[in-house]
């Protein structure tokens, strides 16, 4: 009877043992760096967020989600792999573990965490409005873009402030034939150049940076109320120790007054790459 308690005993320290080695493959961090890599989604079509420019004859993705992204990794002492994807798609390839991060101006809103983990604010822009030039007389405020035909990016927030803001709906998950969605930004700009929508609600510094890239487009005065926040980094549910470590990296970052440095850099690489 003795050794059997004792193989019991064994037995449960050996079960213990096991279980804790599976928590601890499981965590993360411990994956990331086993991997020597951190994989970032994101949709580069979002300057100055994330945007392809040419360097040296090749395709590179930049802006300050970038950058940021950059200094988790380095943090996390690893390299950094990119996946451009659609936006619409970045929240499902986090949970399916194809990624293990995504910066895309992604708002922390309650829908999404619900199915997602975020870090804390990063960054806090503003929402608004991209139309044509020859409009701009026309679109001087919200109320007057109420009959327009509206362009979001599909699965971002500015589909329901179209939906709740201009069109005045109280559901932003019913359908609106006057609200086109879209996944691609370049898309819908494409759309509002050819006419087919009349407006694109964008936030703020990226419709200003399409303006300055285009002539032929104007950003109006005007902005939406945003009350999500601003920008926060997306991660797979139940991540808590790599949220923590995002967290840890972006109040450095804060601290210093980097993140305005990376969005001046992104600026500039707009620039050059328009020239």
């Amino acid at each position: 009877m003795k050794r059997f308690a004792w193989l019991l005993a064994l037995a449960a320290l050996l079960c213990c043992g096991a279980c804790s080695g599976q928590a601890k493959k499981a965590d993360p961090i411990d994956q990331i760096k086993k991997s020597g890599k951190l994989v970032m989604g994101t949709s580069a079509d979002f300057p100055p967020y994330e945007f392809h420019i040419q360097e040296n004859g090749q395709d590179k993705i930049v802006g300050f989600d970038i950058s940021v992204a950059q200094e988790i990794a380095k943090d996390l002492g690893v390299e950094l792999e990119i996946k451009d994807m659609s936006f619409d798609g970045l929240l499902a390839a986090l949970d399916q573990g194809k990624i293990d991060i995504s910066l895309a101006g992604f708002s922390p809103t309650e829908e999404r965490r619900k199915t997602t983990d975020f870090s804390d604010v990063y960054y806090a822009g503003t929402q608004g409005v991209l139309i044509r030039q020859e409009d701009k007389d026309k679109y001087t405020s919200i109320a007057s873009l109420k009959d327009a035909m509206i362009g979001a990016q599909k699965g971002a927030i500015q589909v329901g402030i179209a939906k709740k803001q201009v069109k005045g709906m109280s559901d932003e998950n019913a359908e609106n034939a006057q609200v086109k969605e879209i996944g691609k930004l370049g898309d819908l700009v494409l759309a509002l150049k050819g006419k087919t929508i009349e407006a694109v609600i964008v936030e703020t510094a990226v419709a200003k940076s399409y303006e300055a890239a285009n002539p032929d487009l104007y950003v109006p005065d005007f902005t939406f109320v945003d009350d999500t926040g601003g920008s926060a980094v997306a991660i797979k549910k139940g991540s808590s120790s790599l949220v923590d470590a995002v967290n840890k990296t972006i109040a450095r970052l804060k601290a210093d007054g980097a993140i305005d440095g990376f969005v001046v850099e992104a600026a500039k690489q707009m620039d050059e790459a328009a020239q």
